[in-house]
């Protein structure tokens, strides 16, 4: 059964405005892009990780690497989901020793994804910093893993649900607020 909508919070123009503010926050606390790599985690981490790396393109004229992490095999709660877990791809176009990561996902909840994450970070080699670049910050969090970089914080009961939408696998771009069904 589908969760019933309950509110639009962020448009896709706030989408925009929030990843191009984000992106040249990046930029100032790294002083450009020199020895970043922009990860993001899969799924709609990875559309956003891409449109960061564009903006920061455009404003600095350098092409960042990007890479996609799989986090699957790394979650705590792989034995609960039940049957075969879905695998997607990971790829990182370069070694991450010593690298500033800025990792990006779409919603933070309970950190425990972050904390997969950096599991599998650690896996590819130790990078010189991690950076946490979030769209939309839920609240709830069961472990101490703050964003970096942070879109909108929306609070939420834990009756309710964050659903971030791109265009390039939902046709649109918007994050609503859900009721659990």
């Amino acid at each position: 059964m589908k969760n019933r909508e309950k509110a639009c919070v962020m448009t896709a123009g706030d989408m925009e405005r929030a990843l191009r503010r984000m992106s040249s926050e990046i930029l100032e606390r790294n002083h450009g892009c020199d020895n970043l790599l922009v990860i993001g985690i899969q799924r709609r981490g990875v559309y956003l990780a891409a449109r960061v790396r564009e903006y920061l393109r455009e404003a600095e004229g350098v092409k960042v690497p990007l890479g996609e992490l799989d986090i699957t095999l790394y979650r705590d709660d792989i034995r609960l989901l039940g049957g075969q877990p879905v695998v997607h791809s990971t790829s990182v176009p370069a070694d991450i020793s010593g690298k500033k990561i800025v990792l990006v996902d779409d919603v933070l909840y309970t950190g425990r994804t972050i904390r997969a994450a950096l599991e599998a970070l650690a896996d590819l080699g130790r990078p010189g910093s991690v950076q946490l670049l979030i769209l939309i910050d839920r609240g709830h969090r069961e472990l101490p893993i703050q964003p970096d970089y942070l879109g909108k914080a929306v609070p939420t009961s834990l009756q309710e649900t964050v659903e971030v939408r791109v265009s390039e696998l939902d046709g649109t771009d918007e994050a609503v607020i859900c009721e659990k069904s």
